[in-house]
């Protein structure tokens, strides 16, 4: 831990002093008294939109966190954060931001506290982005700071079956082909989404909520609530209050980000059956925080990590119902009890995660939480694969599958979009993989979300039976015989880009391998012709992110890792 400073140390620093004129009057034009000039300024990253649900429910949580930080004895200065929304750019062009805003969400935090010299800082956010980026703004930042989750939405229901977002998107697959009718369909579109809220299942934004209760940046319960539940805006301002002792006590985010902590987080990616993009994610966040973090870490965690929830988009239930047995902190317990939790590791409260733990349920219900003598899965489901399609590695999700290798004939697309023109027109069958390239940090730019066709083909009943792999990357919401973060990525000369139609490929997860069944001089001569296509963009930030971004298997971060 650091050694203890003023509250306002830093926001004491700024030029000439805040208690000194101009900056003295220019802060009393926004609210400063007096008394406020020796207490520390704290920024609230607010994250609000209408445009969607994962953040349309966000500013009373704000509101509360405000007021709470007042009552502590800080003045809170709140700035605006941009949101992109997964689902509702989905297969469009808008889609190539996604992955892109969370290096502005970062970059926005960033500036705003230390353009300012802000003492602290509490980030509220909740879409997919919001989180991985507020994170790695807070690592680099390390200024003391702790994160607000916005809450999860509540699932709907069509026909007494509960349905959310990912039920729209395989309602798609599932009409195409024939196999629901046009008022099922409506029904579902209309009904999935009924309340403020992230996509209910552990897709990406309950995934990394959650990792960040075992990270220690969060409070533990926090992640599984509803949005519009009390609870919510309960743990908003009580947030704010254990940030302003974090202030006090001079607790920073890299005296809590450490190899150990990351363990932790992804341990518990593992065992709720977690997202794909939570590997992306850490990897970024662990290079903010300058932790020392590989890709083959997530195997390394994987074999030790048994799977103990039964939650979508593989599983049965929703994130309210794993709120409902006591949350993550029951799971943590769970993973602290048979050694694969570091306890000792600090959070932002002061205390340890075995310390904070201990004051929460120990046992699973048995349903939502498997016993660990009786898990979903024995090891963890993101499995890192290698192979001559992926020297430096890639991502497959492997639960859910009845038979985890494939070895059949590339159907090859350059795009999302016309992958999707061939599934709904039925053009995919049982036993192809389907390469999508192009879409990697460089070639997309930007790792589109392959969220559209995956869910179209388990809508068709192909979920198990059809292999995809892609140098773009997977929603939290996928599930089936996929693999993403494809690296090097076709735009850089990998082998991706050179697979060609009716190729053999060979999907894995048991070997951990992923092949292109195809001679050497046959690839050589393919290599000797190809060349890399123009970029998409030339100008503004997609051009700027397409020049800085580095390759998925470090993060795709934009700093130079």
């Amino acid at each position: 831990m650091a050694e203890q400073k003023p509250l306002n140390w830093r926001s004491r620093t700024i030029t000439g002093g805040i208690n000194r004129s101009p900056n003295r009057a220019m802060l009393r034009a926004v609210g400063f008294g007096d008394a406020d000039f020796d207490k520390p300024i704290v920024g609230v990253a607010n994250g609000h939109s209408n445009m969607n649900p994962c953040n349309a429910g966000i500013q009373p949580l704000v509101d509360r966190a405000m007021t709470s930080l007042r009552d502590a004895g800080a003045m809170p200065q709140v700035f605006g954060v941009p949101t992109v929304t997964d689902g509702i750019g989905m297969g469009t062009e808008g889609m190539k931001y996604s992955l892109v805003s969370r290096e502005v969400i970062a970059d926005a935090i960033e500036t705003s506290v230390n353009g300012q010299l802000m003492d602290g800082v509490l980030v509220v956010g909740a879409c997919d982005k919001n989180m991985p980026g507020g994170m790695m703004a807070m690592a680099r930042m390390n200024v003391p700071a702790i994160y607000v989750y916005g809450g999860t939405i509540k699932p709907g229901s069509w026909r007494g079956q509960p349905v959310n977002l990912v039920s729209a998107f395989e309602a798609v697959g599932a009409i195409s082909a024939g196999k629901m009718s046009k008022e099922d369909y409506d029904g579902v579109e209309r009904n999935a989404c009924p309340t403020h809220g992230a996509c209910g299942g552990m897709y990406t934004a309950n995934t990394m909520s959650s990792s960040f209760e075992a990270l220690g940046l969060s409070l533990l319960g926090s992640s599984s609530m509803a949005n519009p539940d009390g609870e919510k805006a309960d743990s908003a301002a009580q947030s704010a209050k254990v940030l302003v002792e974090a202030i006090r006590n001079n607790i920073r985010p890299r005296d809590i980000i450490t190899r150990k902590s990351i363990e932790n987080a992804v341990a518990l990616i593992m065992a709720t059956g977690g997202s794909t993009n939570g590997v992306l994610h850490f990897l970024a966040i662990a290079a903010a925080a300058e932790v020392e973090w590989s890709i083959d870490d997530f195997e390394r965690m994987r074999k030790k990590t048994p799977v103990l929830c039964d939650l979508k988009p593989s599983g049965r239930f929703m994130m309210t119902d794993l709120h409902r047995v006591g949350g993550v902190p029951v799971v943590l317990n769970m993973l602290l009890a048979h050694g694969c939790l570091n306890g000792d590791c600090l959070t932002i409260t002061g205390k340890t995660i075995a310390e904070e733990l201990a004051k929460w349920k120990k046992e699973p219900d048995g349903e939502v939480i498997r016993p660990w003598n009786n898990p979903m899965y024995a090891q963890g489901h993101l499995a890192i694969l290698k192979g001559n399609l992926a020297p430096e590695g890639c991502v497959a999700k492997i639960t859910g599958l009845k038979n985890p290798s494939i070895t059949g004939p590339a159907r090859v697309f350059n795009s999302e979009n016309e992958t999707m023109e061939a599934i709904t027109a039925n053009k995919v069958k049982a036993g192809d993989v389907v390469v999508i390239r192009y879409e990697g940090p460089k070639g997309g730019p930007g790792m589109q979300e392959m969220l559209a066709p995956t869910s179209a083909l388990i809508g068709q009943g192909l979920g198990d039976s059809v292999g995809l792999i892609t140098d773009g990357r997977f929603s939290g919401g996928t599930w089936g015989m996929v693999v993403g973060h494809v690296s090097p990525e076709a735009q850089e000369g990998g082998l991706i880009a050179l697979i060609e139609e009716g190729d053999s490929i060979t999907i894995d997860a048991r070997s951990l391998t992923l092949s292109l069944n195809v001679a050497d001089d046959v690839i050589a001569r393919r290599r000797a012709a190809w060349k890399a296509p123009a970029p998409r963009y030339t100008r503004g930030l997609m051009a700027k992110y397409t020049k800085l971004v580095g390759p998925a298997t470090r993060g795709a971060v934009t700093d130079g890792a």
